[in-house]
């Protein structure tokens, strides 16, 4: 009997969480370049060839969760009320991931850091991620354009993406377990843009 298309879904959901958990372990062991396709398959019960069903490389194992992360942002950008500009847009919908997640769990703590142990040891990986933040500056940019008047390769947007991407940075190599200074750093790094931005706003109605 055909499983129904929720059951489906389910099941491609467990898969690809296998996939994950089996690499990420094998990452720990043996490094990016030290693991096989092959091997994260065996670790993940799959076929070699059902791995790249799911992902398109294994690189994109590492950033697994970005086409989601992505995909909130772009809709927290681009489905603000009218009059809300984009870096309090931002703000509005990290605080409400941050109260519908609570805190953090330590596994998702030593997924980051293994990522970020990958990414500082493989070119690869340090190019894929660079190529991966780029494309969220880009989203800020087309928001932050609609809020100015300009076009998203205007200098302006680029300077106001660009100054939160930096921003971004630096609550990336706080310390994870000092939870309560990265907000605090977060909304000081928020207002700072967001003053900025109210300024090249004013800008123009002047």
């Amino acid at each position: 009997m055909e499983a129904t298309p929720g059951l489906r879904e389910r099941k491609k959901q467990r898969t690809r969480e296998a996939i994950v958990e089996a690499a990420f372990e094998l990452f720990a062991k043996r490094g990016f370049d030290g693991t096989t396709i092959a091997e994260i398959a065996d670790a993940a019960d799959i076929a070699p060839r059902t791995f790249f069903s799911y992902f398109p490389s294994k690189d994109d194992v590492v950033f697994h969760d970005f086409e989601e992360t992505y995909a909130m942002m772009a809709s927290w950008l681009r489905d603000r009320e009218p009059g809300t500009n984009a870096i309090d847009a931002l703000r509005a919908g990290i605080a409400s991931k941050v109260a519908q997640v609570g805190e953090v769990d330590s596994a998702h703590l030593r997924e980051k850091r293994l990522r970020n142990r990958l990414i500082r040891e493989n070119d690869s990986l340090a190019a894929h991620s660079d190529y991966l933040k780029g494309r969220f500056m880009e989203l800020l940019a087309e928001a932050v354009a609609k809020d100015l008047g300009d076009t998203p390769a205007d200098l302006r947007p680029r300077l106001v993406a660009a100054a939160c991407g930096a921003a971004m940075g630096v609550i990336e190599e706080m310390p994870d377990e000092d939870v309560e200074h990265s907000v605090e750093t977060f909304e000081s790094l928020l207002a700072f843009l967001r003053g900025g931005l109210a300024a090249l706003q004013d800008q123009n109605r002047g």
